[in-house]
């Protein structure tokens, strides 16, 4: 490395303003597309419940 390189590195280290990343919009999915994500997730969840039920009434059922 560099001295200069080395002064930046150390100049960038020790400054005094903490850096902020700030969230871009491209970063992020669009709203309706995270909030239909939740749904079809939500969805799944509940119809798979469903057939854990079904089947667990039926074997209890066949015995």
């Amino acid at each position: 490395m560099s001295n200069a390189s080395q002064e930046l590195n150390t100049a960038d280290a020790t400054a005094a303003e903490p850096v902020v990343k700030k969230v871009n919009e491209q970063d992020r999915a669009p709203m309706s597309v995270t909030i239909r994500i939740f749904i079809y997730l939500v969805a799944v969840h509940f119809f798979a419940g469903f057939l854990f039920l079904l089947f667990y009434l039926a074997g209890a059922n066949a015995k």
